[in-house]
């Protein structure tokens, strides 16, 4: 089996956002959402942001966190990177939003600015195309937070013998609640610390 190690990872909450376990200090502006108030204090000049939905928001944020502390250039192509995610609730909170425009014959108004984002794995195309990772990306739904079902979805990224860093994580948007754990693991030599124990821990 190979050694996987951590090479950074970040978590983020409706109060609280952590890289590498030392919280980031967020200043709150008023009349701004949670997490506009960390995408600014991060000084991202990435307008089209502004257009996700909060599953993409929540999951682009903890990425650009994890490949800014990483110093890796968004604009450089990664053939040799893949993004593996999952939650519980898919796109669901865009799907309630997507419904209130179209459930009235009379009021009819389908939007596509939001119908784009009733996909889950629209956030990992949001990564991908942020950071230009060329390698596969998947999202996979669960009834809940498995360290074991994350792990090994993520080891068998690297049976791909092009891959040999992922991004992968728990990326949540549900009843309100901001619910975010990502990691950038890569093949090590000698350090082994991507374990469902840790993963456990970190969550």
């Amino acid at each position: 089996m190979k050694n996987i190690e951590i090479k950074a990872w970040c978590r983020i909450t409706n109060n609280k956002v952590l890289l590498n376990g030392e919280e980031l200090q967020i200043p709150i502006k008023e009349n701004t959402s949670w997490l506009t108030n960390i995408y600014k204090s991060l000084k991202i000049d990435y307008p089209k942001y502004f257009k996700m939905d909060k599953l993409s928001k929540s999951g682009f944020l903890a990425s650009e966190i994890i490949m800014r502390k990483l110093n890796i250039e968004p604009l450089k192509p990664k053939p040799n990177w893949s993004i593996i995610l999952m939650n519980n609730s898919s796109s669901l909170e865009t799907d309630k939003e997507f419904q209130k425009t179209i459930q009235s014959p009379s009021d009819y108004f389908p939007s596509p600015s939001v119908f784009v984002y009733t996909l889950a794995n629209i956030v990992t195309g949001e990564i991908a195309i942020r950071n230009k990772i060329i390698g596969e990306t998947l999202f996979y739904v669960h009834q809940k937070f498995s360290a074991q079902h994350l792990y090994q979805y993520s080891l068998d990224s690297f049976s791909d013998q092009s891959i040999d860093n992922v991004l992968c994580g728990w990326v949540e948007d549900g009843d309100g609640d901001i619910d975010v754990l990502m990691f950038a693991i890569a093949e090590s030599s000698d350090k082994n610390d991507f374990t469902i124990e840790n993963i456990s821990k970190l969550y």
